[in-house]
């Protein structure tokens, strides 16, 4: 992994940037017209030296992150390649990225759009094999974390609070946000973080990740793949999800909303430390935003 000795900045939702939304006008269910705030999707092609690889619908913010978490975890880059720039034009929708020496993947790629949907699919069915041989940190997940995690991440200023229709990942130190991206679909969100680790050279091995989407095959694949031991979603779990988080050793916590969570993988790393007695339940505000969610 190339190491950016630069500080790392510090990533969260800027829900007020006029590109990420735009004003639509409607009527509600007594006839009445309205104005709401909705997310802004717009194509962007991604480009591996030469080779066209992929073009995503996103809302636009931090394209270079996307596109070197989108390889890495499609297994087209690895860690260890150097990574000598990174493109991105505004003009044109495009993102270049440069690499020393050419991939092995490059020969076999063709040219596929991606839609904005949460099913984006891996590229190669290698994936899985190359998450068997990753040995996870052993780590832990206090619940006082993940509680001080929740609330904070609740009540952040962001898209999905002011125009829905968005997910969101989160990467934590303890109980501190320290990377929150959105878009329109949740394995972008991911990618995002995954590239804001390679470019800064993050270390993992002490990280939480937070999805507000599902917690499916990929979405533990890729967890994985960026070395991260402890996954939690405020969703659900799919069962190929659950089985590959416990022969890989993640902890999976799912279903975290207020004071209840249910954890079915990893429950060693658990340390129950919190009083639940001075925990809030999660706060109507945030119910009633999540309706518009898609899981």
């Amino acid at each position: 992994m190339k190491i950016d000795k630069t500080p790392v900045p510090l990533i969260v939702p800027n829900p007020e940037d006029p590109r990420l939304t735009e004003r639509v006008a409607g009527t509600d269910q007594t006839g009445a017209a309205v104005e709401i705030r909705v997310p802004v999707e717009r194509p962007l092609t991604l480009y591996l030296n030469a080779q066209e690889i992929v073009t995503m619908m996103t809302i636009g913010d931090y394209p270079e992150y996307l596109a070197l978490g989108y390889l890495l975890n499609q297994n087209m880059l690895k860690y260890d390649d150097v990574v000598t720039e990174v493109e991105y034009d505004d003009d044109l929708q495009v993102v270049v990225v440069r690499t020393a020496h050419h991939t092995n993947f490059e020969a076999k790629l063709k040219k596929r759009t991606q839609t904005s949907g949460c099913a984006q699919g891996t590229a190669f069915g290698d994936l899985l094999e190359a998450v068997e041989s990753v040995a996870l940190p052993k780590a832990e997940l206090r619940t006082s974390w993940l509680y001080q995690m929740t609330r904070a991440i609740n009540t952040m200023p962001s898209l999905y609070l002011e125009a829905g229709a968005i997910h969101g990942c989160v990467l934590c130190q303890q109980g501190q946000p320290v990377c929150y991206t959105e878009d329109v679909g949740r394995h972008n969100a991911v990618d995002k973080i995954a590239g804001w680790i390679y470019r800064h050279g993050v270390d993992p091995g002490d990280k939480i990740l937070y999805t507000t989407g599902r917690l499916t095959s990929e979405m533990i694949i890729k967890t994985v793949r960026m070395g991260i031991p402890i996954l939690v979603s405020r969703s659900g779990f799919t069962a190929w999800g659950v089985e590959l988080a416990r022969q890989v050793g993640l902890t999976l916590v799912g279903r975290a909303k207020g004071k209840r969570f249910i954890a079915l993988s990893g429950q060693e790393r658990i340390v129950f430390d919190q009083n639940l007695a001075f925990v809030e339940e999660e706060s109507a505000r945030h119910k009633r935003k999540g309706e518009d969610r898609d899981d």
